[in-house]
């Protein structure tokens, strides 16, 4: 109960501040703190960070912070391809999803600690926005990544927005993309006859966002950099430890 209650609030936190790094932290949690298999952990993160997005986002959408257009051109091919990561999962193994995962925790604290600071563009591209859609999704369906460490930079650059808006805009994304890879978990778990936990989904869940929710209370009052790089730090430690339990 302690490591759901403290995985739980801080998976929320982080995405209230940062707009990102639930289901990075989602996915250990099950798997190293509850005993999840892989599969049925990256399954359980999907509906977690899913649903704690799209709550979250529904603040966004209230204060006319979501910006529509990048959620159809970001939104709309990474919602497809998160189904077909999600199905192309099915023919390796949880393991190799897991050494996957760790190395997007790597790439992720990799760009904390670049701290460059993004500067909107004043003109949408169309192309790359899509073309980046599409890999965040394949992530998000293939290890249940949300990919908010890549959506909210791409919206800035690509999309021409401001960071705050971005935010927003990600956790909305985030939420379709997760939704969409769970449908074809679902299936997959069914076809081989594996059970989610519902009841921990759901407080996990409930606690997360709440914590989401006080994050963004507090997400312009706190020094960003430093709680970035503090993240990046622990990125690096869970990859770590990842790999360490793989090999």
């Amino acid at each position: 109960m302690l490591i759901v209650l403290i995985g739980a609030s801080f998976i929320g936190l982080s995405l209230g501040i940062l707009g990102s790094g639930g289901a990075i932290l989602t996915v250990p949690m099950l798997i190293y703190g509850l005993g999840y298999s892989e599969k049925v952990a990256i399954a359980s993160a999907l509906v977690i960070v899913g649903t704690i997005s799209a709550t979250t986002a529904l603040i966004g959408i209230k204060r006319k912070m979501v910006n529509w257009t990048l959620v159809i051109y970001f939104g709309g091919p990474s919602m497809i391809s998160a189904y077909i990561g999600a199905w192309g999962s099915n023919f390796v193994s949880g393991s190799t999803q897991v050494i996957v995962l760790a190395m997007v925790m790597l790439t992720a604290a990799w760009k904390i600690f670049r701290t460059l600071q993004v500067q909107p563009t004043n003109k949408l591209n169309r192309l790359l926005t899509v073309l980046q859609g599409i890999g965040v999704g394949l992530l998000t369906g293939f290890v249940g990544v949300g990919g908010g460490f890549l959506i909210v930079p791409a919206l800035v650059l690509l999309g021409g927005i401001v960071m705050s808006q971005a935010i927003f805009t990600s956790l909305l994304i985030i939420a379709i993309n997760s939704g969409s890879g769970f449908i074809k978990y679902h299936a997959i778990l069914q076809e081989n006859n594996q059970l989610l936990d519902w009841p921990t989904i759901i407080l996990i869940s409930l606690i997360g966002i709440a914590g989401s929710v006080i994050g963004q209370y507090f997400a312009m009052k706190l020094p960003q950099q430093k709680i970035k790089n503090a993240f990046g730090v622990f990125l690096t430690i869970m990859a770590i430890f990842i790999f360490s339990q793989n090999y």
